[in-house]
């Protein structure tokens, strides 16, 4: 029993932890400490619903319809290079790039939902979470304690990544950084988008 967990934590972790869009915005909201918790809550929550319904048999139904999983991609895609346009707006007009402390934060109502599109709107979430972690977990006698260390693995991995960013934000709070970060934010949200138009 214990190693089914375990299995789900280690196999998570080592999912979640390359940097893709769902963890530049945690990163990014981490340094500039607005609504860090909601956000890492909300990532992981998705990820343990995702992993779920993996688990519950969603992978093998979506993976039999590929029209929808087109569907999926292309709007990760389009989503993926506005977002990137946006970050690339950021980089080229340090005028936008005032640390957190100098302007209001967002709403959390629009971080959250900016999140949730991260989230949903992302093609790999779904290769990662539903199908990869939900077929491995009929792999294992106990599949729904795999899913529960899925989900721990992630809730841990998010919470290291936004505490960790949090706590950076005051060193790293000068326009430059910023400039830096959109700008790789932006060849990164293009780089997925071109990767799952030409998938």
């Amino acid at each position: 029993m214990i190693a089914s967990a375990l299995a789900g934590f280690s196999i998570t972790v080592a999912l979640v932890v390359a940097i893709g869009a769902q963890n530049a915005f945690v990163l990014r909201q981490g340094l500039r400490r607005e609504h860090v918790v909601p956000v890492v809550l909300t990532c992981a929550a998705s990820d343990a619903l995702l992993i779920g319904a993996g688990i519950a048999g969603m992978g093998a139904l979506v993976a039999n319809r590929p029209t929808l999983v087109t569907a999926v991609r292309w709007g990760g895609a389009a989503f993926l290079l506005c977002y990137a346009l946006l970050a690339a707006r950021r980089a080229l007009r340090p005028d936008a790039l005032r640390p957190a402390d100098d302007r209001p934060p967002a709403r959390l109502r629009t971080t959250l939902l900016t999140c949730l599109a991260f989230t949903y709107l992302n093609p790999h979430v779904y290769l990662d979470t539903v199908l990869l972690l939900g077929g491995v977990a009929q792999q294992h006698p106990h599949r729904w304690l795999f899913g529960v260390g899925a989900a721990a693995g992630s809730l841990a991995w998010f919470t290291v990544l936004g505490a960790g960013a949090y706590r950076l934000g005051p060193l790293l709070a000068r326009t430059a950084v910023w400039r830096i970060l959109d700008g790789a934010v932006a060849v990164m949200m293009a780089t997925l988008a071109a990767a799952l138009l030409l998938a």
